[in-house]
């Protein structure tokens, strides 16, 4: 199904995808929010940029956007993947509790925030590039892969990481001596036991962007985990 999208507001956008029996490409997207929220079962290929909480409670569906996306992408999001060929805005994956979100360039700031695990899910998000302040603030589960492929600054990731961390892991590819983490996590260099579980996920985004897969992995890692004495980790996390 093709839907332009030039004159329409964000319901009217939103209530043509829902009708959609069958996978739909959206055309001249201009900042229309909510795109596929709560979908379950079909593919939104995106031509423009969509704008805030893009795939909010995704549930199974597939979103690909050509360009770049605006803040909230994947809120709350249970299932499914998005992908982004472009720069995310703030506050990407909050709160998201299964799925994957791939990012080919960077991040803005608060990505990660909240996001937890949950049995059997595991949520994934790959940044390509770099990350603004306050990345994987108060991350409860699931994983956080920053590579850094197309930083120009020393840092790949802005001020104040992990801050609240209390569940998860994060990791974060090349030199990592400028970045200062809180007391209440752990910082490693990633071991092969680590780089086994990041493997899958970064030969994904490998294969979604075009870079070569060898190369990304031939580079120091840093594993990042809440110290196991957080006394916080109770307030936020089911025994």
């Amino acid at each position: 199904m093709l839907v332009n999208a030039m004159n329409l507001n964000y319901r009217e956008l939103n209530d043509q995808i829902r009708r959609a029996e069958r996978d739909c490409c959206i055309q001249n997207c201009l900042g229309q929010r909510f795109i596929g929220t709560g979908m379950d079962h079909i593919e939104i290929t995106v031509s423009g940029i969509p704008g805030n909480a893009l795939g909010a409670y995704l549930n199974g569906a597939k979103i690909i956007v050509s360009g770049n996306a605006q803040d909230a992408v994947g809120d709350t999001m249970n299932a499914g993947e998005i992908i982004i060929h472009g720069n995310i805005g703030d506050a990407a994956g909050y709160a998201m509790r299964g799925g994957k979100i791939f990012v080919r360039d960077n991040a803005g700031y608060r990505a990660g925030i909240h996001m937890k695990a949950y049995r059997e899910k595991m949520p994934v998000m790959v940044i390509g590039g770099c990350a603004g302040s306050f990345l994987g603030e108060y991350q409860a589960g699931g994983k956080i892969i920053v590579l850094g492929l197309t930083a120009d600054a020393d840092k790949i990731v802005g001020s104040f990481p992990c801050t609240g961390m209390h569940g998860g892991k994060m990791y974060l590819r090349g030199r990592t001596d400028g970045i200062s983490f809180p007391g209440q996590v752990t910082v490693n260099p990633a071991t092969p036991e680590d780089m086994a579980e990041i493997e899958a996920d970064i030969a994904e985004y490998c294969t979604l962007f075009g870079r070569d897969f060898r190369q990304v992995m031939d580079a120091p890692f840093t594993v990042i985990t809440p110290d196991s004495k957080n006394p916080y980790k109770q307030m936020y996390v089911a025994n």
